[in-house]
């Protein structure tokens, strides 16, 4: 790779981190920051909520304008833009003006999330893709991993606001290596559409909230209400985008089997994960009466797994179908968390480890040949639709869990957790399943193009 390409690698993958990190943060803080807010644990969760409910429902509109504008601009503008919220975060000194804060933060993620795969597609040739999206699931897994470290440090040290002061200086630096490497990348011919922008943001924002609602057993006919505006504004968003060459809500991708199967397994596989990551720091602290720093500490095998296995899985999907590398990898991590569900009253920590890291060790297999599956299935003049499914199709599942966890708290109560974990068990299985229907879908496909070959010869 030429040096200038290695300076955006690393521009690219600062403001990723960056991303990352917060949001490790802010799960494994979310007990304490609930007991200094004096808010309940279910509502609490609006904290992860409302930064996922800002990048769901913007994450395509800014990956369509990166298309038009450019990948670079937007992606220094989500940067700034999430630097300052990250302030606004540190002095917030209620739950509302926290959750409005995360929200401002999450449009600045968006805006860096939407596009950061495109700016990596247009770093690496198409045959070493696989180890351009294994190095991004290497910084992801390293931000997850530094951040439960990280935010028990700091709880231990200082007040929670701490925790998001720290992407201020990061964001900063991540600014200084962006404005002079960042590529200037290609540029669509067709024009940005604002309704389509409008109607994107109002469905996927209520979906969003009628998830969180749902969750927190609102009345019936507030969620039944938040559901209608969904379908409404999703069926005119879908007659809006019928038939366009480069629709901001992908349908033409989704129309290919492998790609649609991805972006499947990638919800299913984010919904699990987003079921554990939430709900076990309240696992460890409430129900094994586990202090800050030893939560912090036990949920670090898993993200530091994920991180060494990353690199490798992305090398063997320039080699092996990713639908079965992802199959495997998603079968483990069920498994996994099966096994954490099933932990005794007091387990000692080397058991806890152990099911932490295979839980590592399947989501690792699974992340890196995914991204390169949906990437690699949609032409690069789709780049910027194709990385903005990827982004959605992760906060998807990430609000998906973290909605479910809520609602296993409100059901089950101190057993909540557990109910979570078994959960994201059952999520992991379904991704597996989608994960090994790419493999039918791939071969559909290779022989439908030998027929075409041998009409062509006949």
């Amino acid at each position: 790779m030429p040096a200038q390409n290695r300076r955006a690698m690393v521009a690219v993958m600062l403001a990723v981190a960056l991303a990352t990190l917060d949001t490790a943060i802010a799960n494994t803080a979310l007990p304490t920051i609930a007991a200094e807010l004096h808010s309940t644990p279910a509502a609490s969760v609006w904290i992860i909520n409302a930064y996922q409910l800002a990048m769901v429902a913007t994450i395509l509109p800014f990956a369509a304008l990166g298309d038009v504008l450019g990948h670079r601009r937007i992606y220094i503008g989500g940067l700034v833009v999430f630097t300052v919220a990250s302030l606004a975060c540190s002095v917030a000194s209620t739950l509302p003006s926290l959750v409005t804060a995360r929200i401002l933060q999450g449009l600045g993620a968006s805006a860096i999330t939407s596009v950061s795969i495109a700016l990596v597609r247009s770093l690496y040739p198409p045959h070493l893709l696989g180890r351009g999206v294994g190095t991004n699931a290497l910084v992801v897994g390293v931000s997850v991993a530094v951040g439960p470290t990280v935010a028990s440090l700091i709880l231990s040290a200082a007040a929670w606001p701490w925790l998001f002061m720290v992407n201020v200086p990061l964001g900063l630096v991540a600014l200084a290596f962006a404005l002079p490497a960042l590529p200037q990348t290609t540029r669509g011919t067709h024009p940005f559409d604002p309704l389509a922008a409008l109607l994107n943001v109002v469905t996927f924002a209520s979906l969003i909230y009628a998830l969180g609602e749902a969750a927190q057993r609102a009345p019936a006919t507030r969620v039944f209400s938040v559901v209608a505006i969904t379908l409404v504004f999703g069926g005119l968003l879908a007659r809006r985008e019928a038939g366009r060459t480069a629709p901001m809500l992908p349908v033409d991708l989704l129309k290919r089997p492998e790609f649609s199967l991805s972006a499947i397994t990638a919800v299913c596989a984010f919904a699990a994960q987003g079921l554990a990551f939430v709900s076990l720091p309240f696992y460890f602290q409430e129900v094994l009466h586990r202090s800050q720093i030893e939560t912090g500490f036990m949920i670090t095998p898993w993200p530091v797994v994920v991180a060494l296995v990353a690199p490798v899985a992305g090398r063997l999907s320039d080699r092996y179908p990713p639908g079965l590398l992802g199959a495997i990898g998603l079968a483990c991590l069920s498994a996994g968390l099966v096994s954490l569900a099933l932990l005794p009253d007091h387990p000692p920590d080397h058991v806890i480890t152990l099911r932490m890291a295979i839980c590592g060790v399947g989501f690792g297999f699974f992340q890196s040949p995914n991204l390169k599956a949906l990437m690699a299935s949609a032409p690069p003049a789709r780049s910027g639709g194709a990385s903005g499914i990827i982004a959605t199709s992760r906060l998807l599942g990430q609000a998906t869990g973290a909605a479910l966890v809520a609602l296993s708290f409100s059901i089950a109560g101190h057993h909540g957790p557990t109910l979570a974990l078994t959960g994201g068990a059952m999520f992991a299985a379904a991704a597996s399943i989608a994960s090994g229907l790419r493999l039918f879908a791939r071969s559909h496909r290779s022989a439908e193009h030998g027929r075409m070959i041998d009409q062509r010869t006949e």
